[in-house]
């Protein structure tokens, strides 16, 4: 028994060192060894897609995050842009800051339309108080009746709350410009949406720069109607000095309908200022929910009472009615013509240098050539004497009216009107009278009348029609324009060697040559005479009764 065991003792010893040998043999492994290792292997590689895909993951988490991160601040920053926006827009409509206050202020006490109270006032009060809705407006009259003293009176009541004011330009792109610094709008230029790829505003013409601004007015119209419930009022001022071309047409035609968009959804209502008629033709084409308002010059008593408020104001005088009304026959009731001559020592002559420089710009503008124009300017001569032919028919006018009335009645004005068609059937022209009314020669009101552009050219027309030689010039002006026309209309067959006395045959007829009879011509009975001394004109100015009276009213120096 002990040998048996002895006998597997050393079997297994003799196994087991085997074993030890084997194990520890280069390069040898055991099974379970290589399972082991292959079960690695195949752990680590798992491992590593893993890990990779984990670093994939991330990665594509930041970016997305990114993404999202920027896209969300690029949209809130557009929010924040757009808000922005809208706000300083409607701090526009806030009111004027004390700068402004103490301006319109000082030139609102220096106007004299104030001290006379206007019929179409309390009509400008309630459009710019927001208490008219659903119209716009055209403010129109003469260069220097008020309008614009109307104008600041109304917002100097409202403290300019809920209004703000644009001068029109004949440039588009200026137009633009002031556009933008009234309503406080930048057009998008300080946009930074390109950081966050955002694309931001195209960059286009002026009229599309002007559609965008108008489209924020609507809608910071809507947050304020909810808030002050009373609607915004935009002022274009001298609105005529935009362009009747094609340009000017489009910008008028995008105004208009702005106008009546925001007038009947009573958002804001636009008031167009304009000294001359040609925007009201243009306006009246599609205009549904367009009033005229026309504005005129003082009638005589107003005239009168304002002539010696100024006279007191300024110099202390109390003047008689007289005095007053010798000034109103010269310069009418035109504010601006007022304004002029009270402010001088002596008002009479301050009147009829005004009306000297009136007639030297009519005769500059509008000068007749005589027979002796040249063919070049032959259009010059037609425009010549198209005025001058509805001036003279405006002083036969005139002169029936003034002889039927007296001159201290506070009748109708005695300022010639000829409706618009008739006035072209005098002149034989249709387009002449808009150039007129831009060199404020001749005007028109609001009911298509032509006048003169104010009293104190109509003296101007009366004195050039009553030169001598007037009615004779005009003449020959008219036969050298219908000579040159004729000319371009003829063609000429030239004979050479006629004598006097021979014939040339035509078709069995003779044509004999005789020479003309010679006559003498004064060169100098023919031309109106313009060097009259201005003071010849002076006293025929003022009627018989006039000069009379103001003459016994006259102070004693």
């Amino acid at each position: 028994m002990f040998r048996l065991w002895g006998g597997i003792s050393r079997n297994l010893g003799r196994s087991f060192s085997t074993t030890r040998r084997l194990r520890f043999l280069p390069g040898a492994a055991t099974p379970f060894e290589q399972e082991e290792e292959q079960r690695e292997s195949q752990g680590n590689s798992s491992n590593g897609s893993r890990q990779i895909l984990l670093k994939a993951g991330e990665t594509a988490a930041v970016m997305i995050a990114s993404l999202a991160l920027l896209g969300l601040a690029g949209l809130c920053y557009h929010r924040g842009y757009l808000w922005h926006t809208h706000r300083k827009v409607s701090m526009a409509f806030d009111g004027w800051d004390e700068d402004l206050r103490a301006y319109y202020k000082a030139r609102q006490a220096a106007s004299l339309c104030d001290w006379v109270e206007r019929d179409q006032q309390q009509l400008v009060d309630d459009i710019v108080s927001g208490k008219l809705i659903g119209r716009y407006y055209m403010l129109f009259g003469e260069k220097g009746t008020g309008k614009t003293s109307m104008m600041l009176s109304a917002l100097a009541k409202v403290e300019n709350f809920n209004v703000v004011s644009v001068e029109a330009h004949a440039d588009p792109e200026i137009f633009r410009i002031r556009l933008g610094k009234a309503l406080n709008f930048e057009f998008f230029e300080d946009y930074l949406g390109s950081l966050f790829s955002i694309r931001g505003p195209r960059e286009n013409t002026a009229i599309m720069d002007i559609e965008r601004a108008l489209t924020v007015l609507e809608q910071v119209a809507i947050l304020r109607k909810r808030k002050t419930k009373r609607p915004l009022v935009v002022i274009i001022n001298s609105a005529h000095l935009i362009r009747d071309d094609e340009e000017g047409r489009n910008l008028v035609e995008l105004l208009q309908q702005k106008a009546e968009t925001l007038s009947g959804l009573g958002l804001a209502t636009v008031v167009f200022n304009s000294d001359d008629y040609w925007l009201y033709e243009r306006l009246k084409k599609l205009g549904t929910r367009l009033d005229v308002i026309a504005t005129a010059d003082f009638s005589r008593s107003q005239a009168i009472q304002l002539i010696k408020s100024s006279r007191a104001r300024y110099f202390g005088q109390n003047i008689s009615d007289i005095e007053a009304a010798t000034v109103y026959h010269l310069v009418g009731g035109r504010a601006q013509h007022i304004a002029a001559v009270t402010l001088h020592k002596d008002m009479i002559q301050a009147c009829h240098k005004l009306i000297d420089k009136e007639k030297q710009w009519f005769l500059n503008q509008c000068g007749l050539l005589g027979e002796d124009m040249d063919d070049d300017v032959m259009e010059s001569g037609k425009f010549s004497t198209s005025a001058m032919t509805l001036a003279r028919e405006m002083v036969r006018i005139y002169n029936h009216n003034i002889s039927t009335a007296s001159p201290m009645s506070d009748a109708e004005d005695p300022v010639p009107k000829i409706p618009l068609w008739r006035a072209r059937q005098i002149m034989t022209r249709p387009d002449y009278i808009q150039d007129y009314d831009n060199l404020n020669i001749f005007t028109l009101d609001s009911y298509s009348r032509v006048k003169p552009d104010s009293m104190v050219m109509m003296h101007a027309f009366n004195e050039i029609a009553s030169m001598p030689g007037f009615d004779e010039l005009l003449e020959e002006t008219m036969d050298r324009v219908a000579a040159i026309e004729s000319l371009g209309r003829t063609r000429e067959i030239v004979l050479k060697d006629l004598v006097e006395g021979g014939k040339y045959k035509f078709d069995g007829k003779y044509i004999q040559l005789e020479a003309p009879e010679e006559n003498d011509h004064d060169d100098g009975d023919g031309h109106l005479l313009l060097d009259e001394g201005d003071r010849f004109y002076w006293k025929r100015r003022v009627p018989k009764g006039l000069l009379n009276s103001s003459k016994r009213h006259e102070p004693s120096h």
